[in-house]
């Protein structure tokens, strides 16, 4: 394999990556704006979805945007810095970098909308 196959190859699951993570941030931020007319808008969200389990303080604004603010970030980070992440490597192979970066994405993604979701419900 060439160079310039590895950076073909990498412009294409960059660009696959990029576009599904766009794809994950606007559907994470529609949620949690949809959700933010359900949800109640208070000092500390957390005890009323879960009371037996009271965590840390966390307002709703916090609670349903923190998620959909980091994968914004992230997109943003992703597009601008391609050539950045073309040179720089963590594993050999660049199907397992771009995996562990879709995992985490939608770990993220996940989370967001669960957040959401659970606000949603204590509305309703």
């Amino acid at each position: 394999m060439t160079f310039d196959d590895d950076s073909g190859e990498f412009s294409r699951l960059h660009n696959l990556f990029t576009f599904h993570l766009g794809i994950a941030v606007s559907l994470a931020w529609l949620t949690s704006l949809y959700a933010a007319f359900y949800a109640p808008w208070v000092r500390n969200i957390r005890p009323l979805i879960d009371p037996a389990n009271v965590g840390p303080v966390e307002s709703t604004w916090s609670y349903l945007f923190i998620f959909p603010v980091v994968l914004t970030a992230a997109w943003l980070i992703s597009i601008f810095g391609q050539n950045l992440f073309a040179q720089f490597r963590i594993f050999k192979n660049q199907i397992i970098e771009f995996a562990f970066a879709a995992m985490v994405a939608f770990g993220m993604f996940y989370l967001s909308i669960d957040r959401a979701v659970a606000a949603m419900l204590i509305g309703m």
